[in-house]
Formats: C-alpha cells, sequence, structure tokens
C-alpha cells in the first residue's frame, strides 16, 4: 500500500493547532463553534449542558469542564486544521504539556473581563518553552465589565508578549456589535445570530481616530518584523492590506508577535474570524524546524526537512488505554506511516509495529487507510512499548527528539478495594490509569501496605477514584488527602558509609567516604552525585553501585518515608577487598553513608506550596485576607477592578484543602479561586515538629 503523499502546497495548507486558556476562558465553546463554522458538526453542542463535542467523557459532561485533550480536524478556506482543545484547570496541565509540545501554533483565549488569570500565566509559559507561535482572541465582549483595552494591557503586562491588536471591538457588554478590521479599514459589523454574515462598510467618523491610532500601533509593531515595511511605513507610504498579512504572518511565525482579536463564542460572534486568522497567521509544518541529536551522541544534531520523502520519525504524546488495544497518538514529523510498518521507539529500546491508522474526532475513529505522512497527527492501535514522550522512529535512521517534562505530584490519597476479589482488578485499573496519565502515579507504600494514589490536586484524583468506581465498577474505600511532603539535608555534611560482613567464607566489604549537601537555586536538580574518587579507592564498576544505594535510600525518605530532594553527594574516597567487595556491598554502603548523613544532617521537611488567585468582592476582602493569613498565605499583590478585588499570592497546599466551600461560604457564592504548584519550600519549624509526629503516628498505626 502506497501512503498518498501530500504536495508541498497542500502541507503549506495544514495547520496543527491548540486552544490553551485558564479554566471558563471559552475555550471548549471556541472549539465547538469553529466545528459548527467548518461544517464538522451540525448542532453546537454548549459545555454547560454537557453536549460538547470535544467533551466526551462522562466525568467532563456531568462537571463541565475539559478534563482530558482532545483531536479533531476540520477544513476551512482550503485549508487543513488538525486541532486539539486542552483543559484550563491547573490539575490537568500535562494534557497542554503534551500537547504543546507537537502543536505547530496554538490560539490562546482569553476573558474579556478578567483578562489573564493564574492558568493563563501557566500555558503561555508552556507554549514559550515549546516556541509555539500564538494569536489571542478577547473571549465574553458580551458580558458586563468586559473591557478590551484592559483584557490587551493584561496580556502586554503580565505576559510579556509583544501583542499586536487587528481589531478594534465596536461597543462592548450587551452592546457588542462588531469591530474595526485595522487591516482592511473597514466596520465590520455581525448581522447574524450565527455569527457567519457580517456587514462590512467605511470607518464611520465615530471610529475613525480609534482606527488611525490603532493603525499606526500596528503598523509600528510589523515595522520592527520587516525592513522592506519598515523603509516605507518611516517614508509615510502606503501599506497594503496583502503587505500587511504577509508581514503579520512573518512576525507570528517567528515569535515576534502576537495578533488579539475579539468576540463571543457563546454568541457566535467572532469565532469565523479566528479561522480566517488560524490560516493566515499560524505556521505550516513547512515552517516548523525539525531538529533532534544521534541517540549514540547526543552532541549530533540531525536536522530533517518535513517531507515524506525523509526517514520516518514522530512523537507518541498521548495514550488511551483500551480493551481491544491501547490508542497512541502520534504527530508524524518527517516520512510516511502505513499499517503493519515496523518502527522503532528510541527511547526504549523496542520495535513496535504499526496496526490500523485513525484520524480523531473527539472520540470517534476515522480510519486513514491509504496511511499518513508528515505533518499529520494521527492515532494509532498496535503498540504495545510506546508513551507520552517517545520518539519514533525507523531503527536504521534514529532520531532523538527532546523529551517532555513533568511537575511532581502534590498530593496522596490511600485506597483499598472493599472486596479481596477486586484486587487484580483494581492493580490493571491503575495501571491502566497510569499508562494514560504520565502524572498519575500509584505505588504500595512497603511499611503500610496501602496502595498509595498521587497527584496534581483534589481534583485530579477526584476525577480519578470516580473513574474506578463507575467506568472500571470497583468498589473503593478511600482515605483522606495527603499532602506529598519531601525532605532535604539541612546542611553539608561528611559522612562515612561502611557495610563490612567477614565471619568466615564469602563476606560482604564495600566503605564510603561521602560529602552531602543540600542543592539551591531556582535550577536545583532533585539529585545530583558527583565521582571524585582517585588512584581506584573505589573501583570504577561500583561506582554506579554507590549512586544506586544513595538513589534510592533517598527515595525511601527515612524514618518518615518522604523522599529526599534537591540533594548533592559527592564520593570523595573509600575502601574495597578484592574478594569481598561486591555490588550489593557497595549500594549497600552507600544506604548507610545517606543514613548517617540524615541523622546528623537534620532532615528539612519540604512542602508544595501553590500561587494562588482570589476573587471577591470588595465588601468581602477583610475577611477573605484574613482566612488567608490564618492558612499562612503569603498575600502578595491586591489588585483592584472596580468592585471587585483580586488577591494574589503564595500559599501551603496543606492548608487549602476544601477552600473554595470556604470562600463561596465567605462571599456569599461570588468569590472564586484558582491555583498551580508554585515551588517546594522549607515547613516552619512549628509545623514541621506536628508533621512529624502525625506521620509517626500515622506509621505505627499501620504497621
Amino acid at each position: 500500500m502506497t501512503v498518498m503523499l501530500k504536495s508541498v502546497e497542500k502541507t503549506a495548507k495544514v495547520r496543527n493547532i491548540g486552544i490553551m486558556a485558564h479554566i471558563d476562558a471559552g475555550k471548549t465553546t471556541v472549539t465547538e463553534r469553529i466545528l459548527y463554522y467548518t461544517g464538522k458538526i451540525h448542532r453546537v453542542g454548549e459545555v454547560h449542558d454537557g453536549q460538547a463535542t470535544m467533551d466526551y467523557l462522562e466525568e467532563e459532561q456531568k462537571r463541565g469542564i475539559t478534563i482530558t485533550s482532545a483531536a479533531t480536524y476540520c477544513q476551512w478556506n482550503k485549508h487543513e486544521i488538525n486541532l486539539i482543545d486542552t483543559p484550563g484547570h491547573v490539575d490537568f496541565t500535562v494534557e497542554v504539556e503534551r500537547a504543546l509540545r507537537v502543536l505547530d501554533g496554538a490560539v490562546a483565549v482569553f476573558c474579556a473581563v478578567a483578562g489573564v488569570e493564574a492558568q493563563s500565566e501557566t500555558v503561555w509559559r508552556q507554549a514559550t518553552r515549546y516556541n509555539v507561535p500564538r494569536i489571542c482572541f478577547i473571549n465574553k465582549m458580551d458580558r458586563v465589565g468586559a473591557n478590551f483595552d484592559k483584557a490587551v494591557g493584561s496580556i502586554r503586562n503580565k505576559l510579556g508578549a509583544k501583542v499586536a491588536p487587528i481589531q478594534i471591538p465596536i461597543g462592548a457588554e450587551k452592546d457588542f456589535e462588531g469591530f474595526v478590521d485595522l487591516i482592511t479599514g473597514e466596520e465590520v459589523r455581525f448581522a447574524d445570530d450565527a455569527g457567519m454574515e457580517v456587514n462590512r462598510q467605511p470607518i464611520s467618523e465615530q471610529y475613525q481616530e480609534a482606527y488611525e491610532l490603532g493603525r499606526e500601533n500596528l503598523l509600528e509593531a510589523l515595522a520592527e518584523v520587516d525592513d522592506d515595511l519598515c523603509d516605507k511605513f518611516l517614508n509615510g507610504d502606503e501599506i497594503d492590506t496583502e503587505t500587511m498579512i504577509r508581514v503579520l504572518r512573518q512576525g507570528t511565525v517567528s515569535g515576534q508577535l502576537n495578533p488579539v482579536l475579539c468576540g463571543t463564542a457563546l454568541k457566535n460572534k467572532g469565532v469565523s474570524q479566528v479561522l480566517d486568522a488560524i490560516c493566515d497567521f499560524l505556521p505550516s509544518p513547512l515552517d516548523i524546524k525539525i531538529e533532534g541529536v544521534n541517540p549514540k551522541n547526543t552532541d549530533e544534531v540531525i536536522e530533517r526537512q518535513p517531507s515524506g520523502d525523509e526517514p520516518f520519525s514522530g512523537i507518541a504524546f498521548k495514550t488511551i488505554a483500551d480493551k481491544n488495544g491501547d490508542l497512541t497518538f502520534i504527530r508524524i514529523y518527517t516520512g510516511q506511516l502505513r499499517r503493519g510498518d515496523q518502527i522503532y521507539n528510541v527511547n526504549r529500546s523496542k520495535a513496535e509495529r504499526i496496526g490500523r491508522i485513525y484520524q480523531m474526532h473527539a472520540s470517534r475513529r476515522e480510519a486513514l487507510d491509504d496511511g499518513a505522512s508528515a505533518g499529520d497527527i494521527v492515532a494509532v492501535v498496535g503498540l504495545k512499548n510506546s508513551y507520552t514522550g517517545d520518539t519514533l522512529c525507523l531503527k536504521d535512521s534514529q532520531i532523538v527528539y527532546g523529551e517532555m517534562k513533568f511537575p511532581e505530584t502534590v498530593i496522596s490519597q490511600a485506597i483499598e478495594t472493599l472486596s479481596a476479589l477486586d484486587g487484580d482488578k483494581l492493580a490493571k485499573a491503575l495501571d491502566t490509569l497510569s499508562r494514560e496519565d504520565p502524572t498519575f502515579k500509584t505505588q504500595v507504600d512497603p511499611e503500610t501496605d496501602e496502595i498509595v494514589i498521587s497527584g496534581m490536586g483534589e481534583l485530579h484524583l477526584e476525577v480519578i477514584i470516580n473513574r474506578l468506581l463507575s467506568e472500571f465498577k470497583i468498589q473503593l474505600n478511600v482515605g483522606k488527602p495527603r499532602v506529598a511532603y519531601r525532605q532535604t539535608l539541612g546542611k553539608e555534611i561528611e559522612v562515612e558509609g561502611r557495610h563490612v560482613k567477614q565471619s568466615g567464607g564469602h563476606g560482604q566489604f564495600g566503605v564510603v567516604n561521602v560529602i552531602f549537601e543540600p542543592i539551591t537555586g531556582e535550577d536545583t536538580e532533585e539529585y545530583e552525585f558527583v565521582d571524585k574518587i582517585v588512584g581506584g579507592a573505589v573501583p570504577r564498576e561500583y561506582i554506579k553501585s554507590v549512586n544506586k544505594g544513595i538513589f534510592e535510600s533517598m527515595e525511601h525518605g527515612a524514618n518518615l518515608r518522604f523522599p529526599f530532594v534537591n540533594v548533592k553527594a559527592t564520593l570523595i574516597d573509600g575502601k574495597y577487598h578484592e574478594v569481598d567487595s561486591s555490588d550489593m556491598a557497595f549500594q549497600m554502603a552507600g544506604r548507610l553513608a545517606f543514613r548517617e548523613a540524615v541523622n546528623r544532617g537534620k532532615a528539612i521537611i519540604l512542602e508544595p506550596r501553590m500561587k494562588l488567585e482570589v476573587v471577591c468582592p470588595a465588601d468581602n476582602l477583610g475577611e477573605v485576607v484574613g482566612d488567608l493569613n490564618s492558612r499562612r498565605a503569603e498575600v502578595r499583590e491586591i489588585e483592584t477592578d472596580g468592585d471587585i478585588r483580586i488577591v494574589r499570592g503564595i500559599v501551603p497546599l496543606a492548608e487549602m484543602f476544601n477552600y473554595t466551600t470556604s470562600l463561596r461560604s465567605a462571599t456569599q457564592g461570588r468569590g472564586t479561586a484558582s491555583m498551580e504548584p508554585s515551588e517546594y519550600a522549607p515547613v516552619p519549624e512549628a509545623v514541621a515538629e506536628k508533621v512529624r509526629a502525625e506521620r509517626l503516628e500515622f506509621l505505627n498505626s499501620r504497621k
């Protein structure tokens, strides 16, 4: 079977994009309108009714939020758009991370009232990390308090974005009617409720001054991108529409500009213009630099072209577990992919065979019998050992693309089955969920024999547990949520680890001298091992054994069973025996050295702290701030927005369980809060003593 290769002209009209934003900014509503306008669906489903096409999971429909990213495709103005709708809640940020890793462009959606919110900053940083070009859509222009200029200013000031508004809204709130097009120099007013029909007319005197100022600002931004346009601008020459679109696209693709549009997706206004902007300004696969490294020599950079004639390569970026075979989503960067092809997973050194290949429309699969090629995003059946972030290629033409990094879990819960017969069923279900979600962790606590699940927040674990109950039909006892504490060393210390057992016959001999010290700074590593052995005091074959012993002891977490992080271990000396030394002896020596360091170096408990944003009425500000202070919060900023106050700060996660309920009670239901992980920081000593006591009591009770 031959793959129908895309021509260069056809690939140039492909757009692989994502929709990203803070929760409730309107991402899924925007996506639903895109599918409707492009003819992919014929009836609009609303998020609040649980009928949105892309929110197909039962949990999404019940809660009215997006939990997992969903892929679809559509066509607009002879362009093929592959689209991924991503969650806005921070607990599911992994879905945004892995989508942005493989997408070529994104639409960032902002609320016209709130502007940049907490999760807006997170997803924007994620997109910046992967150099994803973005356009911005100021949504909800029909809401009370909508302010386009303020929202644009928050994008500029809080995100450091080089915003380039290409529209000026006509009216706001209930009077929002359309926009002034700064590129064509026209007033555009929506003529029907569907938002598809518009009336274009010359700019009226009322908006002439705003148009001239807006166009001047836009041309200034474009002049920084293109020298020829800059010369025309400085000379006062007329700049035509085609030139402006070309340079705006150039600036967007290079990351120098972020075009800004406005509308209200719920009222069907402005989304067709977003579709035009996606086609006009965001990159095609041909615009993306494809670069990896040689797995056998990571210093060797490999560049490839986004062509079907190149050797196959791609990234597996999402897995959906299925009883009939896992569904693995792949972004194809180069080459072709056919059913029956044998490919190679470089990260796991495993060969894989491709089964059926699908193009996805939310949960619906549409078979691609002719295969797929460079620039496509597809889902395949048949991969048994490939997971999120793995590079797939041909074994005789290997390349590795950059791996994805996911945040550490911050909360855990113990679970147990009500029936012993469900034990195997639970193990399989947890394995399934772990394959799907890299930020969901599960382990059996060796000290208590508890099954402990860990995730990114209360909502994350709540959704997991609900899936176990409803989807997998397992009855559970569920413990209270527990904060995922960590530990580090309080000071630098040099210790000896001695594992010597010689009582006749073959003995055990391993002695190491190690300097342990805490690692500080923003770019800290969780663990760093340095080998400074000279003269063969510890043979080369046992250096890794020492490292392994220390690392395993750190993960064990000493008597509190909280893992250690931000520790540097420097092996400086040791002793060995020609007969009695072994891998196990030096592993034990490493463990004993770390145990001694903990005993003498005073372990410090670290707790996860969260960035917090609370929106509340001005009348309730005092009560809200007082409550936050009682929760050990550091209030860093209070912003005034009419009769609304926005409180921002840092707060320990341990103090925030059930906070939303308390906030609603204090504000008569008008307050909202959002959090995202910020850092691990030392627990105050008075609190640390309480944490130690409770932890030891818990561990003793489980023995």
